[in-house]
């Protein structure tokens, strides 16, 4: 696949650019294009307006010949929001203090932002300055350790670089605001908001760093603002204002700096230091009801000619008392009684408060930062384009949004995604969007269970011990607490009743976990969920043993999809063979060839039937509703259940030659380009000059009067399950021209590239990107008989990922060099382009390297 440009994002191209900076469960926050931090989310509550004013960075720069003195917010202008609007997405909003305090004090003229996730770096431009300034944030990512991947920071590094032939003193300052006792959802007012108030700062120096610690001993341990934030700076010379109100004290605060050694610190005001070089030096008194303190420090360096200098910032953060704060489907609201619904946090279970994660942080941020590289570097590093690797990269950020919680006991919980402009019309735009655990959107997303299978095993066992019935099916969303009655006796929501695609998938689920590493034992455990679930809709869809499901089918387009169709039914045909596979590994003969008999005649059969020569149709039978159904039109996701298959080794669902032929037809009727003049019906993922895959069209007429619900809208999930299965059938342009158009629209400029839109932002159903990466390179692993297969290699060779460890396979003279790169590997064949390598076990712990000829 063709590079399409480079990964650099000018700012002014770029304003819909929001990197997300956090862990996974954490809360986060992001950094813009233009260096500014916001869409501050770290009260256990998704907000893209979320917003804590006074918290920035600035620099101050000073000469002495010639006479240089300077003041800089570490952000670019702002433009207006008509210039950057596009419709469903709000990644470009800026704050209205930010824009106001640009055009009072002085920001960078230009920022240049590159990003390779989790690693986003902001390169500001200002030629009046005797140095070049550059901020780099990322927070710590290594897939297959949770709890790593899980740390509530972000860690942020300022650059500068004298270009001068004079030194230069500086000072670098990070300002951030007290939002304990606030609620991630009301916008304060400068430092008013309710629930502030007793906030209390205080300034510690402990191992080199100084420490500005963020509390309100005031409230209740229960309360859901409680809590404790962290800023921390490395520069061994530092200086705190712990408690002001005005973004202007604090810049006042930076030109009043004199350059000042250690010796100095015993003239410091006793509001700014203590002479004590470790312990806690001051503490602001408390803030009064109503408010809060901003605090800020300022890290002071000299910088050579011709040199650059480091200084260091992390930010962490400690809210444990998450609530059921949401409305729950199937008309279960929240009790805010003696319980209040608590289902606490995980990742506040690993530190006692925001210090300790600090601390933490700041004794293995090499460390932490090194494995995070090796990462980006296995991906970069590989023969993918540079394209490739920054969408790719980029999946990892929806699970590490607010779309994914852990409560205390560390269960594992997903909305669909964010609430946000997409889903103003029916929610507001605060919160999770369509609660909890949604089967048939999960049902797409590949990702969470590849780079952190415990949390996919995690939903499973969600799936089996709380939300299926007795009965055998199972609901397609999760009431929480656990404890609450589920869903198995009344309307749930999109759809009403329980969906069928979710139910299948979940078996298909089973077997991937499986698959990666889960273990025969833990299939064991579950195995009499799965015959239950499966002979259940075996005997509600087709009791008469025909082969085809029959009737009114639930699915994730919201509706009661009816008749004959290949949507639903290659997710039966998958689910069968994936049936049929695990009865096999427990060694349940009789029922694994009851299914390959059902299978077979299914397959058969819908073939037969709903095959035009051309794509697959749907044939409604009598009594069938008409309303929200396609009939003669081309579905994108009819072959949805053989994008299954394959990512999963299960074989062809349908004949190979039909499969290929009704997937080309699927893009050249659907793939759309130029969207001026369509017309929209419900919401607009594609406008004026983009590209995008319309979920349904009707090349030779017969579109219904109420043709299926979304058929006009462009979702990135089904996208890119459509471009992975063509890459996986041989179709390479078919697939580069959807993948083009996707990544051309999330390019920073109209959208964020990390953060594709549906019903909400950070959708989980684009979690389906990760199959794009494994078919591209032919990567399958399967923990069952220890097999690792990739395509051919180009010279850069591939990123290969096990259950266990990852590192690079790429082609050396006469064979392959594998590296182990994190945790290890353990594999019996290695297959390359079809051909087997190994001729013995094969062990790798990390950093070893093995040639194989």
């Amino acid at each position: 696949m063709a590079d399409t440009g480079p990964r650099s994002i000018p700012h002014a191209l770029g304003p819909h650019v929001a990197l997300p900076l956090g862990g996974i469960g954490t809360g986060n926050l992001a950094l813009g294009a233009d260096g500014g931090l916001r869409q501050w989310q770290l009260h256990n509550i998704g907000n893209h307006r979320g917003d804590l004013p006074g918290s920035f960075f600035a620099l101050r720069v000073s000469q002495w010949e010639p006479p240089f003195d300077a003041v800089r917010i570490l952000q670019a202008p702002a433009p207006t929001a008509e210039q950057t609007h596009t419709p469903l997405v709000n990644d470009d909003h800026v704050p209205n203090w930010q824009r106001e305090l640009l055009e009072q004090a002085e920001p960078m003229p230009e920022s240049t932002f590159t990003g390779q996730y989790p690693f986003g770096r902001v390169d500001f431009h200002d030629e009046t300055l005797p140095v070049q300034v550059s901020l780099e944030a990322f927070t710590p990512l290594v897939p297959l350790d949770v709890q790593n991947s899980s740390l509530p920071a972000v860690l942020f590094t300022l650059t500068l670089t004298n270009h001068d032939v004079t030194p230069v003193a500086a000072w670098l300052g990070g300002a951030i605001q007290n939002a304990v006792g606030g609620d991630g959802v009301l916008a304060p007012d400068g430092v008013r908001a309710p629930g502030y108030g007793g906030n209390v700062n205080r300034v510690h120096r402990d191992g080199g760093w100084t420490n500005l610690v963020l509390e309100n001993p005031s409230l209740a341990p229960d309360d859901p603002g409680a809590g404790s934030m962290v800023l921390a700076c490395d520069a061994p010379l530092t200086t705190a204002l712990p408690a002001w109100t005005s973004p202007h004290q604090f810049l006042d605060f930076m030109r009043s700096r004199q350059p000042f050694g250690p010796q100095d610190w015993a003239h410091m005001p006793s509001w700014i230091a203590d002479p004590q070089p470790t312990g806690t030096w001051s503490r602001a008194r408390p803030s009064p009801t109503g408010a809060t303190w901003n605090g800020g420090l300022a890290g002071q360096i000299d910088v050579p000619p011709g040199q650059s200098v480091h200084v260091r910032f992390v930010l962490t953060w400690h809210f444990p008392n998450r609530y059921v704060n949401f409305t729950q489907f199937g008309g279960i609201r929240p009790e805010w009684g003696a319980t209040r619904y608590r289902l606490g946090n995980h990742y506040t279970t690993v530190h006692a408060d925001a210090l300790a994660v600090s601390r933490q942080v700041q004794q293995q941020w090499r460390g932490l930062e090194s494995v995070s590289r090796r990462w980006v570097r296995t991906v970069a590093g590989s023969g993918l384009s540079a394209t490739e690797t920054e969408h790719l990269l980029a999946q990892a950020a929806i699970i590490r949004s607010p779309s994914f919680f852990r409560d205390e006991d560390g269960r594992f919980y997903g909305f669909e995604g964010v609430h946000g402009a997409s889903t103003t019309m029916w929610s507001g735009d605060v919160g999770g969007s369509c609660p909890l655990n949604c089967t048939h959107v999960f049902a797409y997303a590949q990702g969470l269970a590849k780079m952190f299978p415990d949390l996919e095993r995690s939903m499973r066992r969600t799936q089996f011990e709380v939300m299926q019935a007795p009965q055998g099916f199972i609901p397609h969303r999760l009431i929480a607490p656990t404890h609450l009655p589920q869903l198995w006796d009344r309307p749930i929501g999109g759809p009403g009743e329980p969906a069928l695609d979710g139910m299948l998938a979940t078996v298909l689920q089973t077997y991937r976990e499986v698959r990666t590493g889960a273990g025969q034992d833990w299939l064991r455990t579950y195995w009499p969920n799965i015959h239950r679930l499966l002979e259940y809709v075996a005997a509600t869809w087709d009791p008469q043993g025909t082969g085809m499901l029959h009737g009114i089918q639930p699915s994730t387009h919201d509706i009661d999809l009816a008749g004959l169709n290949t949507f639903m039914g290659t997710y039966w045909l998958a689910a069968l063979r994936a049936g049929e596979e695990l009865a096999q590994l427990l060694g349940h003969t009789d029922i694994a060839t009851r299914w390959r008999e059902w299978f077979e005649r299914s397959s058969v059969a819908y073939d037969d039937a709903l095959f035009t020569g051309e794509y697959y149709i749907q044939v409604l039978e009598e009594g069938d509703p008409t309303k929200f159904q396609w009939e003669r039109g081309c579905l994108s996701d009819q072959l949805i259940g053989q994008w299954w298959a394959h990512t999963v080794d299960l074989g062809y669902l349908l004949p190979a030659d039909h499969v290929r032929t009704a997937l080309a037809s699927v893009v050249r009727h659907n793939l759309r380009t130029g969207f001026d003049g369509f017309d929209h019906p419900f919401r607009s993922f594609a406008v004026q000059d983009e590209t995008g895959l319309l979920m349904c069209s009707w090349p030779h007429g017969g579109r219904p009067a109420t043709p299926t619900r979304y058929c006009d809208e462009v979702w990135t999930g089904i996208e890119q399950q459509v471009a992975a299965h063509c890459l996986m059938e041989g179709l390479t342009e078919e697939a580069d021209a959807i993948l083009t158009g996707l990544w051309a629209r999330y390019d920073g400029r109209r959208r964020n590239p990390y953060n594709q839109v549906e019903c909400g932002d950070h959708y989980v159903r684009a979690l389906s990107g990760w199959t794009v990466l494994e078919a591209r390179t032919g990567h399958r692993w399967d923990a069952t008989t220890g097999t690792l297969q990739v395509a051919a290699m180009p010279d850069g060779g591939w990123p290969v990922l096990t259950d266990d460890g990852w590192g690079t396979l790429r082609p050396v003279p006469d064979g392959v060099e594998m590296t182990c790169r994190h945790g290890r590997f353990e594999i019996e064949r290695l297959v390359v382009d079809g051909q087997d390598l190994l001729g013995g076990p094969l062990m790798l712990a990390t950093g070893e390297v093995r040639t194989i000829r």
